[in-house]
């Protein structure tokens, strides 16, 4: 995972993509045990000085450490799971509208389809999950065909689905009295969106 604090532009993109891939997996479901014994020996010194998300992703790595993976899995289930309403939810739909299924997710699989993308029927959630966008995301930056991963395409999606709401969410998990682990994962995600959303600015 050392490619996640790498700066370099030749690593710059494979580290953005394998960001919103492992924040994909965490914000899934609680880690597998292989994913939590990754985080547990990541390399957390930058290759170089100064190197953006070192300290946010040095705190995500020591958490992994201080935590096991039963603890970090009653925390998600605590947290995000449960039968009936979550203790936060990870759906942009409640943080934009402050219902489930609103318009804001009508909108999402409008782009979706405009993209040739389609949720996958073994997936539980709707496609504002949390875990569904950092996705896309990886997606967007990683994929192979051109005509959609792309910056102009990931700039898009950015703003018009990530950058709107994963602070909010992002907050209510830090602020929440049961969060442990997930207030670190989630301070990291914030510190990468923000570096994020300051790149696409720089577009301009």
């Amino acid at each position: 995972m050392q490619a996640q604090l790498t700066t370099t532009t030749l690593d710059e993109e494979t580290a953005r993509a394998e960001v919103y891939g492992l924040l994909a997996a965490l914000f899934y479901a609680p880690p597998a045990a292989e994913l939590h014994g990754k985080l547990q020996v990541a390399v957390t010194q930058a290759p170089s000085a100064g190197a953006l998300l070192e300290h946010s992703w040095g705190e995500l790595v020591a958490s992994a450490r201080q935590y096991s993976l039963p603890d970090i899995c009653r925390e998600y289930d605590a947290l995000f799971g449960g039968v009936g309403k979550p203790e936060v939810y990870l759906f942009g739909s409640h943080y934009l509208s402050g219902f489930l299924n609103e318009k804001p997710l009508a909108a999402l699989r409008t782009d979706l389809a405009g993209l040739g993308l389609a949720r996958d029927a073994a997936m539980s959630e709707t496609e504002d999950h949390v875990a569904y966008l950092c996705e896309i995301m990886r997606y967007l930056i990683a994929g192979e065909d051109a005509g959609v991963a792309n910056l102009t395409r990931q700039r898009e999606f950015f703003s018009r689905h990530v950058q709107p709401w994963f602070h909010a969410m992002c907050e209510a998990v830090m602020q929440h009295p049961k969060a442990r682990f997930y207030a670190v994962l989630a301070a990291f995600t914030q510190a990468f969106v923000s570096i994020e959303a300051q790149g696409f600015d720089m577009l301009d």
